[in-house]
């Protein structure tokens, strides 16, 4: 087999454009961001330069910083719970329905609608039963008039309620991509393993599970990081309310850069959060790396 041998630098030349193009979009802004963060400035009018005071203030002035970083937290790990639930779906779906692409495109829906439809959906959804809310609907239809909240304006239930919305939004894309990948799966695999007498369940711990790790890597670096950037959904439900009880780093630079008009400030939170995803994206893939050259 001939193999086309190129000269590293005509690859360079190639991949020059592209590699400037994605510094200009990703890295400048960044590097912007984070010298705007040692500025006091409203926007608008004159800076002054602060050094790290925003930062300081960030990390020990800012009541609702720390909290928001938890719910952000949170809100990353609850993103990941359904990824397990989405891979067994897809192994059932994968072996015993027929046409099944058409169930998953199903679940996919919620994906391609818009946000901000799914944010007043579901906040219809929770309305109090005197404005038609469903949920409350239904519970005191069952007896359960104890049980009924103001879901989206009790602070002890606002940030799961988002929760829920969250995982519903996004089950179809886990399950998509889950789907996906146990389908790539050679099917003289199995045939082989059943000759063994590995089949059913047995099959999937020995053959199913190791092959798809790759997969799931996608699924919980996706699920993780794409969490901790949360901001339509909790900007289109709450906007951060009540009372600060939902928000999250987006939400709250959001609210510091624009309602309050401290942009140096917001971009102070900012960085901190592009920080934050790198730091997990590199956690991330460092402990799946290793999962997966496991069972490699």
């Amino acid at each position: 087999m001939n193999v086309l041998k190129v000269p590293g630098r005509t690859i360079a030349v190639f991949i020059l454009p592209a590699l400037l193009l994605y510094v200009c979009i990703v890295f400048i802004p960044i590097i912007v961001s984070f010298y705007t963060g040692t500025l006091e400035w409203d926007g608008i009018g004159d800076s002054k330069f602060v050094g790290l005071d925003n930062f300081k203030r960030m990390f020990f002035d800012d009541p609702v910083f720390w909290p928001s970083v938890k719910r952000t937290l949170l809100y990353a790990v609850a993103s990941m719970i359904e990824i397990p639930i989405c891979l067994f779906m897809a192994i059932l779906l994968n072996r015993y329905v027929r046409k099944a692409n058409k169930f998953v495109s199903i679940y996919f829906t919620p994906v391609i609608l818009s946000v901000v439809i799914l944010g007043q959906l579901w906040k219809t959804i929770y309305n109090p039963e005197s404005m038609g809310g469903m949920l409350n609907g239904v519970l005191v239809w069952f007896g359960l008039d104890s049980w009924t909240h103001n879901w989206l304006t009790e602070p002890k239930f606002a940030m799961y309620s988002i929760y829920i919305v969250s995982l519903w939004q996004y089950f179809g894309y886990h399950l998509l991509i889950q789907f996906t990948g146990v389908q790539n799966i050679p099917s003289e695999i199995y045939e082989a393993a059943q000759i063994d007498g590995a089949e059913g369940f047995k099959a999937d711990r020995y053959i199913t599970l190791p092959m798809i790790v790759p997969i799931f890597k996608i699924s919980i670096v996706l699920a993780f990081i794409g969490s901790l950037q949360a901001f339509d959904l909790v900007m289109v439900m709450t906007a951060g309310g009540p009372a600060h009880a939902t928000d999250v780093i987006s939400t709250h630079m959001y609210n510091s850069s624009f309602l309050s008009m401290q942009y140096g400030y917001g971009s102070a939170i900012a960085s901190f959060l592009v920080v934050l995803c790198l730091i997990f994206t590199v956690l991330i893939n460092f402990g799946l790396n290793k999962l997966e050259r496991k069972y490699s």
